[in-house]
């Protein structure tokens, strides 16, 4: 299991602006942590954890062993939703029990979940990720013990989530459309349904013509949908959210 991180990356929904990554990032400078921080993702889509979910597992293949993720897409903050912390031999994840760690749960096979017992003196209803989950990085950073109940990964939200979600989950400022479906099982002679038009595979943007549409293989290794020097969102009509048809060759 992980022991002590290497960097913290945050994900959330929050958006650029607002001081809530400010309020986060001060929480950890504060603790003293030695691990630098960076923000990975600010706009993970708002309310959606489902989407958040395939992000998360496809940004996370790419980042460094030992990283801690502090991963907040939290419309059930205050309720009774479960904070939790998912740990595999590679990376750590802290979260709400509400899908978004669904995936890098179960991507190795050797993870383990556990719900976070530890509440902090003052816990507002609104901010966990400044009151709940970035203290407990902190903690993990510096191998201090924080009480957790082991639970088995089966008892998270999101357990029987499919591995592949065949819509729309991300939209870039390029219009670029992300989609929930990893690139390794679509063949590449496959054209996409999508908003009513068949959109055929090309390599990268150049080997198509401007305004042309094409679904690629994108760098973090989901399928993409896009148009050379143009928007596939504006083009195409589409949005997250919206479903693609396609064959996925099962593994």
């Amino acid at each position: 299991m992980l022991d002590s991180p290497k960097l913290i990356a945050l994900f959330t929904d929050f958006g650029t602006e607002g001081p809530y990554h400010g309020q986060m990032q001060a929480v950890l400078v504060a603790s003293g942590i030695p691990q630098p921080v960076v923000q990975l993702m600010a706009d993970a889509p708002r309310f959606d954890s489902r989407s958040g979910a395939y992000l998360l597992r496809a940004l996370a293949a790419d980042m460094p062993d030992g990283t801690l993720f502090i991963s907040v897409v939290d419309p059930g903050v205050g309720s009774e939703r479960r904070p939790i912390v998912v740990k595999d031999s590679n990376q750590c994840f802290l979260g709400p029990d509400n899908g978004l760690l669904s995936l890098v749960a179960r991507r190795s096979g050797e993870a383990q979940a556990e719900v976070i017992e530890w509440r902090p003196e003052r816990l507002s209803d609104s901010f966990h990720g400044r009151d709940l989950f970035a203290p407990v990085a902190a903690a993990i950073c510096c191998q201090q013990n924080v009480a957790t109940t082991p639970v088995s990964l089966d008892s998270l939200v999101g357990s029987d989530w499919p591995d592949d979600l065949a819509r729309i989950i991300y939209i870039d400022a390029f219009g670029n459309a992300v989609t929930g479906v990893r690139a390794s099982v679509v063949s590449e002679s496959t054209k996409l349904g999508v908003a009513g038009k068949q959109v055929p595979y090309a390599r990268t943007f150049s080997d198509v013509a401007p305004g042309e549409e094409f679904w690629y293989a994108n760098s973090n290794g989901l399928v993409e949908i896009a148009v050379n020097q143009g928007s596939a969102g504006r083009q195409l009509g589409i949005r997250i959210g919206s479903l693609i048809e396609t064959k996925v060759n099962r593994q």
